[in-house]
């Protein structure tokens, strides 16, 4: 790991705005997040910016400036324009360069300091959009533990299926309903076969759920044709988010046979606006490792960086909050806690195995990592597994339960890193809430 670690991920580095260093802070020197913003309420241009402390660093101002030159002022032009696209498609090398530029200009003492000091805008006179076109969306089924809490309510005896510890699964998404954090939808409708019916009803969904994933953003595509090895693999990922994939479960559970989910997930997915950089995350990586006595992946699936640290150690919470809690001023509530280091499958291997047959991947895409549920129940990222397929219900503060989502709700997910040794850095957060269905 330490070939991946560089003067950017210095703990002791220190900005010359205050706020990078306030406790907790998600937003240090050493993190520097890209998202695409403009000021609250405004016409103005949407254009990339950086997250420092409670500010954001106007790339569109800053690139006016001249202060980055050079393969760093490349990167600073993409990545000031209305989507992270072109940014995104220049390549390892160039967000490398631009994060160690910004560093620069950031640090205590910078002599540019006062320059810089103009590109800022508060993140509370802020609004965010999509940071990417994205072209096309995968999610994931990453977690064996979600796998295996979900095959359980219908197959007790056998949950996993005989693929799942061999190849990493995933389905195509939609991506117009993708949104970003403070995201409102409504309540989806659909066709759903009661328990005990021999004929489905049509009407707004019952077991509204949540889904606690990642959302990984793709720099560099492939060809058409020519696949990405697994040792290249993490060289075409930009990025990590905050997802959450919403899911109609008893509409899911009539019409996902035999191919799978569709009106069920299609109605809405929420990402945070902050994409932490791969880089960023490096103080992070830990060893991927299999349970004694599973498979080990196949030969194309596998490589020592993998095996070393191709697995991070990514700090995940949901909170819950209802509208009886808001009234009352109340935050939201954890439901669960668990960590990225669960996942059965690493960020390089769902690439690799996206592109092995030959698909093109481009920049922009998202995947998703699918429900990153830990090895106990109070770490499962998904209502159905927490309250064990609608049979135990969550009793939230004021004696208020939930056993799927009701009209109101908001659920916001949160995610950091820390260690000793390393500055804490967090993804911001990633909120939606629930509308009521439209009138049928």
């Amino acid at each position: 790991m330490s070939t991946l670690l560089n003067e950017t991920h210095d703990p002791a580095l220190r900005s010359w705005l205050a706020s990078a260093q306030a406790p907790q802070s998600d937003f240090p020197i050493q993190n520097l997040p890209f998202a695409v913003f403009r000021r609250t309420g405004s016409q103005e241009a949407y254009r990339g910016g950086v997250a420092l402390g409670d500010q954001i660093i106007d790339l569109a101002a800053l690139a006016r400036t001249g202060l980055v030159s050079g393969d760093a002022g490349t990167a600073l032009q993409a990545g000031a324009q209305d989507s992270l696209n072109a940014l995104m498609a220049l390549g390892a090398p160039a967000w490398s360069a631009l994060r160690l530029a910004l560093s620069r200009l950031l640090r205590e003492g910078a002599a540019e300091a006062a320059t810089v000091a103009t590109c800022l805008v508060p993140q509370a006179q802020a609004e965010f959009t999509v940071p990417a076109r994205i072209g096309d969306y995968t999610d994931f089924y990453t977690s064996v533990h979600h796998a295996t809490n979900i095959g359980r309510q219908f197959r007790p005896d056998n949950p996993l299926l005989p693929n799942y510890k061999w190849v990493p699964i995933g389905y195509h998404g939609r991506v117009s309903s993708i949104g970003v954090s403070g995201q409102r939808f409504r309540r989806p409708v659909g066709q759903t076969l009661p328990p005990g019916a021999s004929e489905p009803v049509f009407g707004p969904c019952k077991r509204l759920d949540i889904e606690l994933e990642l959302g990984i953003f793709l720099g560099q595509g492939n060809a058409l044709g020519e696949p990405i090895d697994i040792t290249d693999a993490e060289q075409h990922v930009f990025g990590l988010c905050l997802l959450n994939d919403w899911s109609a479960r008893d509409i899911q559970g009539w019409e996902y046979q035999p191919l799978g989910p569709f009106l069920s997930k299609n109605f809405a997915t929420t990402i945070s606006p902050w994409i932490v950089t791969l880089e960023a995350l490096a103080p992070y990586r830990t060893a991927f490792e299999r349970p004694a006595g599973d498979p080990q992946p196949l030969a194309y699936l596998d490589s020592a960086a993998n095996r070393a640290e191709g697995a991070l150690d990514i700090q995940l919470d949901v909170g819950l909050q209802t509208p009886a809690m808001r009234d009352a001023g109340l935050p939201p509530t954890s439901i669960c806690r668990t960590s990225y280091r669960h996942a059965y499958w690493t960020l390089a291997q769902m690439v690799t195995h996206h592109t092995v047959n030959g698909c093109n991947l481009q920049a922009g895409d998202l995947l998703g990592s699918g429900t990153l549920s830990g090895p106990t129940l109070d770490q499962a990222g998904a209502l159905i597994e927490l309250t064990q397929g609608g049979k135990q219900a969550i009793t939230l503060p004021q004696g208020e339960q939930r056993v799927y989502l009701e009209d109101g709700d908001s659920v916001v997910l949160r995610g950091w890193c820390e260690k000793p040794g390393a500055a804490r850095i967090g993804f911001g957060a990633c909120e939606g809430s629930i509308l009521p269905a439209r009138a049928l």
